[in-house]
């Protein structure tokens, strides 16, 4: 009976942790949330200013009070209207200099003379007035990353879950899980481009292309390239010979040697053309998803959603590309790895797990 138990507990866990939110106003403008093919009551009083993450949504109430939603119950965080921001995971809102924040239930001032401040996936960077320090809260954790006689400039590249910024003796660093690790002493800029756990800049002082990786530094390509962008744990690359690499754990990888320049790189999609085609790649798969111009282009985590060819809204994810409505004008947003069409007269199309829903 105690095994059996502690199965349940644990299947019950697990599936709380798969949910996600994915927001909605009803006929009567009342807050709803489709979870797992399910809707659910959030408010019944039309609320104001909400913005989503992948696992929350805050919003001001019709009291004026700042709340959040993490697919449980709604909280209060203030009582009242102040300025919030959020990402996937994380919330952060400001009263005055003081700078709070709520992480998986936990909330927290991380200073009271806040200047400035980024929330990201897995981070929140800050400067601190009062000490001239840039710090960084990460799994809990509140990290100095610098400190100065005067107030540092924020990080010259901000990713999801890395930074990369420049000292008081012009030495570029990056600051990842924990740790800072010395680039370059460099006078000029550098244009770093930063995702998860990665990092990629060409290298003014060595001449080539290298890239941040889990705390290692690797060069590339022994010249300079013109573009790059980082994703998650990946970057991608055009080499001078306009071939389209990525680049992951160490290894390169083609994904084509005839794109042209329009290509893109968000969390982990990559979409390119190759002639009047258009192909994605995401978690180790490549299939091609038009032969036409797709309008209206939103990436996240691993789904893409556009306008079609006749104005309506499709899907491409996990190796298909599926129709979602042909009504034109519609908009749309990516919450995890469902979507959501916001149709006329308060109706919504939702993809979830493979599965279209009418709301």
């Amino acid at each position: 009976m105690r095994i059996f138990v502690f199965l349940i507990l644990v299947l019950c866990s697990s599936y709380s942790f798969a949910q996600k939110v994915l927001p909605y106003e009803d006929m009567n403008f009342f807050l709803k949330s489709f979870q797992n093919g399910v809707s659910r009551q959030v408010e019944l009083q039309r609320i104001e200013n909400i913005k989503t993450g992948d696992d929350l949504m805050a919003y001001m109430d019709f009291r004026g009070n700042l709340r959040v939603y993490d697919g449980n119950k709604p909280e209060d965080l203030a009582n009242i209207n102040v300025p919030y921001e959020v990402s996937d995971h994380l919330l952060t809102w400001r009263i005055g200099e003081a700078l709070n924040m709520w992480d998986n239930g936990m909330k927290q001032t991380l200073t009271y003379n806040c200047s400035q401040a980024r929330v990201m996936d897995s981070i929140i960077v800050y400067t601190d007035n009062r000490f001239n320090t840039l710090n960084v809260y990460q799994n809990g954790e509140k990290h100095t990353v610098l400190q100065m006689t005067t107030l540092p400039s924020m990080p010259v590249a901000v990713g999801e879950d890395v930074i990369a910024y420049k000292d008081n003796g012009d030495f570029y660093k990056i600051f990842w899980d924990g740790q800072s690790y010395d680039i370059d002493v460099w006078i000029g800029s550098i244009n770093f481009k930063a995702g998860t756990d990665v990092v990629a800049f060409n290298d003014p002082t060595m001449r080539t292309f290298a890239v941040f990786e889990k705390g290692l530094i690797t060069d590339v390509e022994d010249y300079f390239v013109n573009r790059y962008e980082a994703g998650r744990g990946f970057v991608v690359y055009m080499d001078l010979n306009n071939n389209l690499y990525k680049f992951e754990n160490g290894e390169r990888k083609l994904l084509s040697s005839f794109a042209d320049d329009n290509w893109q790189v968000k969390d982990d999609v990559v979409i390119w053309r190759e002639n009047s085609f258009w192909n994605m790649y995401a978690k180790g798969k490549t299939w091609q998803i038009c032969n036409y111009p797709p309008q209206n282009i939103q990436l996240k985590n691993d789904v893409m959603v556009f306008t079609n060819s006749i104005g309506g809204v499709s899907v491409s994810h996990d190796g298909k590309v599926v129709d979602l409505t042909n009504q034109q004008e519609c908009t749309y947003s990516i919450h995890g790895s469902s979507v959501k069409v916001n149709l006329f007269n308060k109706s919504y199309v939702v993809y979830q797990n493979g599965t279209k829903y009418q709301l």
